[in-house]
């Protein structure tokens, strides 16, 4: 039993009265009999020990200060206050775990300003209702499906709160629970969907703010259409779709291994999904959490080694999760720069939108088709099926009779199975546009796409190529040809390689560069041929220009210096990498210019310059109060934990700094300059190298000290970018009384029990200090001295977007500058830029 420590001031007397009085109505001491009172209470106590989990109708009040536990003590039921917030919620918590504890709130939308609330079980009708200020203010009731009598209300193993009769022989049969009415969590067991019997909608709504469990504009529904599918809302727009049952799986799972079971039922009663946990795993817990704070839905497993909530997955995964980013008849495939490509047959209704890299116009058809038209279907391969708003289906046809069903309907525009198990069975037809199309290599369906004969003869055999999978017997003669093409292939290449060599530096084709090329007459003509006006800065690589486009569009090009050496590798290592990468928080390449000498990188255009602009200058720094901060140092962190956990590549950056964040108009930050970073392969977290380059101020100790690079030497330089968001103060030309450095200082601040004094006098004022004294202790776990005590950067996303417990940090790296180390590290030109500035460092090898 829990107490509450509000009540520790009242007369003992007083207390148990309170505890004993049913009514909740004050009782004259004077007249109360004192035996009568120790009986009641001792008679309450037996009840409510022999029944912690549970109030009946012989005990049918919770009030504030006391809680139920489930009987294996995983949950609690009981008042609370959220965050920052005075207001009291009664709601369900997991007990005694760290992290988002918080699983269903019953009075979300009507808190309680004092501790006045009491659950009350009506003894006749058993209704359940929430009460304040003595039991004289409804504050919540419960939707029964029946009444009850004899009424109990108990808290389940698994988190559920149910009402039911007691005498009922069927343990299930209840006449209320909270699984129908959940907020933000989902947890294993419950339904995500609608029991259409009894009007239920059971739906996911992100809490406010992390003070406020009201309803946020973030929601997970199920949508009701003949062909049903969940799908994410961000207010009234669509946000993310999941695709539908596709008989195996949800259409826009990849093909990847996992621990949880998910189960879908559509029928006449209910439509729903639900995950559960193996019973060979009963130590592992999961949720799923509905988030507002970065616009997630995020999947926790519970870590019993490590005592925390871990992310296991997050959705939206990469830009082509977002709704329609392709729009019509386009596809979005995140291996591809841009990610956006039109199917085949069809072209961009604005050529010019694409080409500026907005995509939502999507595609239309090379031929108008008419009705009577002779028409056919292109097979197109690993696609998450279209938004099935406009969907018809029939689960007992084949797909031959499905094909001619799309046939005879002139509105049909696709058609394919709906369950993909076996052979397939299941029609589902397509009326009006394709829209929300995304590939999934090895794990997307096939889709069948009506066009013109005349357009599938053009296909021919183009349909074999790409994503479209052909079936193709080979002989022992094709295998023979084909060794001996392979071996004069190999002969011409290594021929090439070594003709394409110059002043030791490799030329680059074009055409390798799997990029949109620009013109350089059009760059020329963008730029003002170069003109000293629109010069925006200057890194190792070389000059950074402003141009605008043709169509308006504002870009950034980046020219390659001819007397740059390192340039040439960097350049090519830019190219590489981040035309693969898609991510609302890196900076996006448009395209590249390769003419003669001339090699460039065409990148938008960041209106707002960098964060070092901001962050370091007296006047500026004003203008970016904590909020903008905030969604700032959230940015980032997404962005890096794309690059470490999300990306095709595993991405370790190696410069990240302030001059390396770039803000566009709505100062949404992009990480930028790729040409230091470095790539890993499969699960390959780290490694080592003789050339240190970076920039000073910003390298953990061992990639500094001894080469070696990791997602936690990246994790190290956010840290410091984090304290100098946060103070203001550049890290590498930092100094105050005896601190060499701002973690120094920092790490001296919090240790004395002072870390609010490290704050920008900019945001002093107007922050929120429980924020951002959470932000340093962040900070502080980021900079660890030891490279495995530093968090990843997908813990750094929870713990800011969450409010579970932070650990302690241990003593940090520090970092101190001498004429040794200086030889050592090659320290890159750190200058401010209005643009993508690529900075670049020139190494020299380091002597073992």
């Amino acid at each position: 039993m829990k107490k509450n420590p509000a009540t520790q001031r009242q007369h003992p007397l007083e207390i148990a009265v309170l505890i004993v009085n049913t009514h909740g109505r004050p009782i004259d001491m004077e007249s109360f009999s004192p035996a009568l009172l120790v009986f009641n209470l001792l008679l309450y106590l037996l009840t409510y020990v022999a029944a912690t989990d549970s109030l009946t109708a012989q005990d049918p009040y919770l009030r504030d200060g006391f809680s139920l536990v489930s009987s294996n003590g995983n949950f609690e039921l009981g008042f609370f206050s959220p965050g920052l917030s005075r207001d009291r919620y009664l709601g369900i918590s997991f007990k005694n775990r760290r992290g988002p504890t918080s699983v269903w709130v019953a009075n979300r939308n009507t808190p309680i300003n004092d501790s006045s609330g009491v659950l009350v079980i009506n003894i006749t009708t058993g209704n359940l209702t929430l009460y304040s200020h003595d039991s004289t203010t409804i504050v919540w009731t419960a939707r029964l499906l029946r009444k009850i009598s004899n009424g109990v209300l108990q808290l389940l193993d698994i988190g559920n709160l149910v009402l039911r009769n007691r005498k009922d022989e069927n343990p299930l049969n209840y006449s209320w629970q909270s699984f129908d009415y959940p907020t933000d969590t989902l947890l294993p067991g419950m339904k995500l969907g609608w029991d259409l019997k009894n009007n239920i909608n059971r739906r996911l709504d992100a809490w406010k703010n992390p003070n406020d469990p009201s309803p946020g504009n973030l929601s997970w529904r199920m949508e009701l259409h003949e062909y049903p599918e969940s799908v994410m809302w961000k207010g009234s727009q669509e946000y993310f779709r999941h695709g539908p049952w596709n008989g195996m799986r949800i259409s826009s799972n990849p093909l990847v291994r996992s621990f949880l079971y998910l189960n879908f039922v559509s029928d006449e009663n209910e439509v729903y999904y639900q995950y559960s946990v193996p019973t060979l795993f009963p130590e592992i817990s999961a949720m799923v959490v509905i988030n507002q704070s970065n616009y997630l839905l995020m999947m926790y497993v519970w870590s019993a080694t490590e005592r925390q909530w871990k992310i296991y997955n997050l959705l939206p995964r990469d830009i082509c999760d977002y709704y329609a980013l392709c729009g019509p008849y386009g596809y979005c495939d995140i291996r591809e720069a841009p990610p956006c490509k039109c199917l085949e047959g069809f072209k961009p209704r604005s050529a010019d939108s694409w080409t500026a890299g907005e995509f939502s116009d999507g595609c239309e058809r090379n031929k108008l088709m008419n009705c009577g038209d002779e028409v056919g279907f292109a097979q197109l391969y690993e696609l998450k099926y279209p938004d099935t708003k406009r969907t018809w289906v029939d689960k007992s046809m084949d797909l031959e009779e499905c094909k001619q069903k799309c046939l005879s309907n002139c509105s049909c525009m696709a058609y394919a199975n709906t369950d993909i198990s076996g052979s397939g069975s299941g029609c589902a037809l397509w009326t009006g546009d394709l829209i929300d199309l995304k590939l999934i290599p090895h794990a997307g369906q096939d889709l069948y796409v009506k066009m013109l004969a005349s357009e599938l003869v053009k296909r021919g055999e183009a349909q074999k190529i790409d994503r479209l999978k052909p079936k193709v017997k080979i002989s022992l003669a094709v295998v023979v040809a084909s060794l001996g093409f392979a071996i004069l292939f190999i002969g011409l290449y290594i021929f090439k390689k070594r003709s394409n060599v110059k002043d030791g530096h490799e030329k680059i084709e074009a055409q390798d560069l799997e990029l949109p090329l620009f013109d350089l007459s059009l760059i020329n003509s963008a730029t003002n041929n170069f003109s000293i006006d629109n010069k925006l800065g200057e890194g190792g690589f070389g000059p950074v220009y402003k141009g605008t486009l043709t169509n308006g569009q504002d870009i950034a090009v980046k020219r390659l210096s001819r007397c740059s050496g390192q340039g040439m590798n960097e350049f090519k290592n830019e190219v590489i990498l981040i035309a693969k990468l898609q991510h609302r928080n890196l900076v996006k390449l448009l395209g590249c210019c390769i003419q003669g000498e001339e090699k460039m990188l065409v990148y938008e255009y960041m209106p707002n310059k960098s964060l070092d602009f901001f962050i370091f200058d007296r006047t500026q720094r004003q203008l970016l109060d904590w909020s903008q901060r905030y969604h700032i140092i959230c940015g980032i962190a997404r962005g890096l934990m794309y690059l470490h956990q999300d990306s095709r590549l595993r991405i370790i950056h190696r410069d990240l700094k302030a001059s390396n964040i770039l803000l566009d108009m709505n100062m949404n930050p992009k990480i930028s300059d790729f040409g230091l970073a470095k790539t890993c392969g499969g699960d390959q977290t780290e490694g080592r190298t003789i050339k240190v380059v970076g920039t000073y101020g910003y390298m953990a100790p061992e990639y500094a000290f001894d080469g070696r690079f990791s997602i936690k030497s990246d994790a190290f330089s956010y840290g410091i970018l984090l304290l100098e968001i946060i103070s203001g103060k550049r890290s590498r030309s930092f100094c105050h009384l005896n601190d060499q450095n701002v973690i120094a200082y920092a790490w001296r601040l919090w240790k004395e029990g002072n870390p609010e004094e490290l704050i920008d006098d900019a945001i002093r004022e107007t922050c929120i200090i429980s924020e951002v004294l959470r932000c340093i202790n962040i900070s502080l776990l980021c900079v660890q001295q030891n490279p495995n005590d530093r968090p990843t950067m997908s813990l750094v996303v929870m713990m800011l977007g969450c409010e579970i417990p932070l650990s302690q940090p241990k003593l940090p790296g520090f970092f101190i500058k001498n004429e040794a180390i200086s030889r050592k590290i090659s320290s890159s030109k750190d200058k401010s830029s209005s643009t993508n500035e690529l900075t670049i460092t020139l190494p020299d090898p380091r002597r073992r």
